[in-house]
């Protein structure tokens, strides 16, 4: 009987992996026919191409922006690089990262002690401030939370096995805790260290209260913008070529002007109210620090992720 029922079974299998072989094969040759295109666009040159020298057309291409596809596989790479990080080296990376950024709102609070509250254009000179922690753990490449909400998913998208989400899951809660003890210590010195001047401590605490007043649904929506434009940011720094200070400057200035909530940045703010006695550490993080965390993982895996990979997941 087993005999009997051992043939129906295997031919069942080898007729699967037969299948599965013949799909692996038509999608690599359907990859093959893809790059040959490619390469027989750029090799054929403009109507305004055929009247420049060789040397001409190479500074041409030397000049031509990135296509999507490119980007698309810089930041693959580099997620894929991520993910097989060790544990070890992802922890202390993300606890600098939670201290570089806490730098946001230490400059912020020095430019509110400085200009005084009632300066006309406050917000606006103030959220000049807030990209300096940002320039500082984006360049020294340091593990923030949000950039990860595109870096390690396209892989996941490319490749959607189990290993993968369980890479994703492990380097997520390593580096986003990670990231909330960095913000946890500097907010610690920022209100017991005496390292800070009173009226710097005082501002930042005033700035602090103004993000403790939104309410969880407030926090949450104006979280998605937020991990929208940081997903953006890391999609454009390849591109960025001697400008990458500028690009980030530009686009965390906007966050903070625009009043949108960070959950690493704002986390340091939340804590130094906590620390300071104003809130309980569990309400800092049921009703603001979690409804900022699902906003920017919305914005920059759901939203921003989502679009970069359907952009190009044709010409693959």
């Amino acid at each position: 009987m087993d005999e009997r029922n051992a043939d129906p079974i295997d031919a069942a299998h080898n007729a699967a992996k037969a299948a599965t072989d013949a799909r692996d094969e038509a999608d690599e040759q359907e990859t093959r026919a893809k790059n040959k295109e490619r390469e027989a666009r750029e090799r054929t040159p403009t109507s305004s191409e055929k009247s420049l020298t060789r040397k001409e057309r190479a500074s041409v291409a030397e000049h031509s922006n990135l296509s999507a596809l490119t980007v698309y596989s810089i930041i693959l790479r580099e997620g894929e690089n991520e993910l097989k990080r060790p544990n070890t080296s992802l922890w202390w990376s993300g606890v600098a990262a939670g201290i570089g950024i806490s730098t946001s709102v230490l400059v912020e609070g020095i430019l509110r002690a400085n200009l005084g509250s009632e300066h006309p254009y406050l917000t606006l000179l103030e959220s000049l401030g807030y990209t300096f922690g940002f320039v500082l753990v984006i360049l020294c490449r340091l593990q923030l939370f949000t950039e990860n909400t595109i870096t390690v998913v396209l892989p996941v998208l490319a490749e959607p096995t189990r290993t993968r989400f369980y890479c994703v899951a492990r380097l997520w809660g390593i580096v986003l805790m990670a990231n909330l003890v960095g913000t946890f210590l500097t907010a610690a010195l920022s209100v017991y260290g005496g390292i800070l001047t009173a009226e710097t401590l005082t501002a930042i605490l005033a700035i602090s209260r103004h993000v403790a007043e939104l309410t969880p649904p407030e926090a949450f929506l104006q979280a998605i913008p937020s991990g929208f434009l940081i997903a953006a940011l890391v999609w454009m720094l390849p591109s960025a070529k001697g400008s990458e200070v500028l690009v980030i400057i530009m686009f965390t200035w906007l966050i903070a002007a625009g009043g949108f909530t960070h959950v690493i940045a704002g986390s340091n703010e939340i804590f130094t109210l906590v620390l300071n006695g104003e809130i309980t550490l569990f309400s800092g993080l049921v009703y603001h620090i979690f409804p900022v965390l699902i906003g920017n993982i919305l914005g920059g895996t759901g939203l921003f992720a989502m679009l970069a990979y359907g952009q190009v997941h044709e010409e693959m």
